[in-house]
């Protein structure tokens, strides 16, 4: 459903006013900056060759700063619009829009710590502080406005986790059924399996699944193709890594990782590093929970926090080479908080109404790897996980 743009605007000045800040200047120039288009609901599609700014005060009415060859790509905003065609004039607005040197939120991050948010460029922020305006990131206000979902996002957010929760369990039986009848597997072949049953549930994927065996599932982003894929044989271990939403537009994905044994008797190096793994992503998941109910909005990096000391403690610290986890949203990587103190350290705030993955990995290169997937819904006082149970063990499949 459409949003109501003056609404929208409004909602961002009260956002304003509560965070101390003077101002929101969005910028783009020929599609560089994708988060302003979703923010303010502007087709991406559109075409634009020419620098536009759209500045939303904390009070007062929001101005446009256009040129006159394309005036009317922000029409569908509310508000004054100033046209200039020469570069003098183009600054001569800015400055006059400015004035007074108020505290400006753009599209940055200090230091580029949350790269995610960086998309305006060094040179617009410098220019932008040419006007004495102290430049502030705008990483939790994208997060108010980007990131978080409504009752119908959560409602296809749950659809997806229970449909990939039921696509592994028959991964897995689809497994053991072509083993038994001494057919040969391959892990394209196990990929393309979850592919077909991901469309047969109403859903798509912005790429396709991981499906890995033994040594393979130690690359964290191996992707099997076609011709090169491992056989999937008797006594491999197996990991799955599937993600997904609604084809309906605005639904939003979720993203689970697995892993079985083509055997019976799971081995015990296997075990051991599951267990490890496991209690990683558990201390994460209490440490959300027991902060949410309190009442605290944890950052991203103490997620990762809690998780990474768990995997320390246990050796394999130098094992785990990826943040915890990633916010999620309408794209698979969302733009709010990521569980990351590794990568970067996210020192946004995890926000009600988001979600997010924990997904802890140790890789041993050369022999096998195990991630443990789950996606958090945060609520007002709980973190809620769907796609019900989650996995505590390596599945034997036979």
């Amino acid at each position: 459903m459409p949003i109501d743009l003056h609404v929208r605007v409004s909602e961002i000045q009260q956002a304003l006013r509560e965070a101390e800040i003077d101002g929101w200047l969005f910028y783009d120039f020929r599609g560089s900056d994708p988060l302003a288009y979703r923010v303010l609901q502007l087709d991406p599609t559109i075409h634009v060759t020419r620098r536009w700014y759209y500045w939303i005060p904390a009070h007062g009415v929001p101005v446009k700063v256009l040129h006159r060859i394309e005036p009317h790509v922000l029409d569908t905003l509310p508000g004054q619009a100033d046209c200039y065609v020469s570069w003098e004039q183009q600054r001569t607005l800015l400055a006059r829009l400015l004035t007074g040197g108020p505290r400006v939120a753009m599209q940055y991050s200090p230091l580029n710590a949350v790269p995610y948010v960086s998309r305006v460029d060094a040179g617009t922020i410098e220019l932008i502080r040419s006007y004495h305006v102290e430049v502030v990131s705008s990483a939790d206000l994208i997060q108010t406005f980007e990131a978080r979902w409504t009752d119908r996002q959560l409602e296809s957010h749950q659809y997806a986790a229970v449909a990939l929760r039921r696509i592994v369990d028959e991964t897995f039986s689809h497994v053991q059924a072509v083993i038994v009848q001494g057919r040969t597997l391959t892990e394209y072949g196990v990929q393309q399996f979850i592919l077909a049953r991901i469309q047969e549930a109403g859903m798509v994927t912005s790429s396709a699944p991981i499906a890995a065996v033994d040594a393979h599932s130690a690359d964290p982003h191996y992707g099997p193709t076609e011709r090169g894929a491992a056989d999937v044989t008797r006594d491999a271990l197996l990991l799955i890594d599937l993600w997904a939403k609604q084809a309906e537009p605005g639904s939003v994905y979720a993203d689970i990782t697995w892993t079985g044994y083509v055997g019976r008797t799971v081995p015990v190096k296997h075990r051991e590093v599951f267990d490890v793994v496991r209690r990683g992503r558990d201390a994460a998941l209490d440490f959300v929970r027991s902060e949410t109910a309190a009442g605290h909005r944890p950052f991203g990096w103490e997620v990762d926090d809690a998780c990474r000391q768990v995997i320390q403690q246990s050796g394999y610290g130098d094992q785990f080479v990826h943040r915890t986890g990633h916010s999620i949203g309408e794209e698979v990587h969302g733009n709010g908080a990521n569980i990351d103190g590794l990568e970067t350290q996210d020192t946004r705030r995890l926000m009600p109404r988001t979600c997010f993955s924990i997904e802890p990995g140790v890789y041993l290169p050369g022999e096998f790897g195990i991630r443990s997937e789950l996606d958090v819904y945060l609520a007002e006082r709980e973190a809620l996980v769907f796609g019900l149970p989650l996995q505590n063990e390596i599945v034997p499949l036979f």
